[in-house]
């Protein structure tokens, strides 16, 4: 597992990707929350709080994390890379989660810049306000297990195909299913709440309000670990072939 971790972290960062990854997150939020006008843009929200950060984050990761895992199987079998880890002492379930591990790593040090928006919003509060450090600690614990949930689908979808285009239209979709289109639906059907419960937005929501549930966290783990043995189960059949 660390084999993999460390390969993968290698490719990140001994190359322009990781960075570039990196770069494009905080230059996207930056854009949205600072300079353009509109929903997102904390000094023009009349609000001493984050909020927009958590609001926009899981739209970018949406994206950004499809890019991050297409290459993640389908290079390997392209390459065929793939094969030749099969005859080392790797497990399938450690080349799985060294990978997804590498993908969450990458994710953490795209968040660690983003305090600075926490503590451009905290210096600027008067003094009778008070910042609510409870929703904010939540929101990214609540970032970080959507991150998982997204980073899983992300390397499943990229074992079924040796194409990464088509491995990441295929994951953005399944992730905007999950996160949006469940919710939509509930919405549609007048706020079905148990529609609404399978979900990711919310469970997102329900964390990022500064309490952890553990059934939040059940959720987004079950769907993490429902993905690893979905990936599990096709990496093993390219195996046997």
């Amino acid at each position: 597992m660390l084999t993999i971790y460390r390969k993968e972290l290698l490719s990140f960062f001994g190359s322009l990707l990781g960075y570039l990854v990196i770069g494009f997150f905080l230059f996207l939020n930056g854009l949205f929350l600072f300079v353009l006008e509109g929903p997102y843009n904390i000094p023009n929200s009349g609000y001493a709080d984050v909020t927009p950060f958590f609001t926009l984050t899981p739209w970018v990761l949406l994206f950004l994390i499809p890019a991050i895992t297409m290459r993640m199987v389908s290079e390997e079998r392209k390459l065929g890379t793939l094969e030749i880890l099969f005859t080392k002492p790797i497990s399938v379930f450690d080349l799985i989660v060294g990978k997804w591990l590498a993908a969450i790593t990458l994710i953490i040090v795209a968040l660690i810049p983003t305090l600075v928006y926490v503590f451009i919003v905290q210096s600027h509060i008067q003094t009778s306000s008070t910042f609510d450090w409870g929703s904010t600690l939540g929101s990214y614990f609540g970032v970080l297990f959507l991150a998982s949930a997204y980073s899983a689908i992300g390397i499943f979808t990229s074992a079924l195909s040796t194409n990464q285009l088509v491995s990441f239209v295929l994951s953005v979709t399944i992730c905007f299913l999950l996160y949006y289109g469940v919710e939509g639906m509930s919405q549609w059907l007048d706020q079905n709440y148990w529609i609404s419960y399978i979900g990711m937005e919310s469970h997102y929501k329900s964390i990022s309000r500064g309490v952890i549930d553990t059934r939040d966290l059940i959720y987004f783990m079950s769907v993490t670990a429902i993905f690893w043995l979905f990936t599990h189960a096709k990496i093993t059949q390219l195996k046997n072939q």
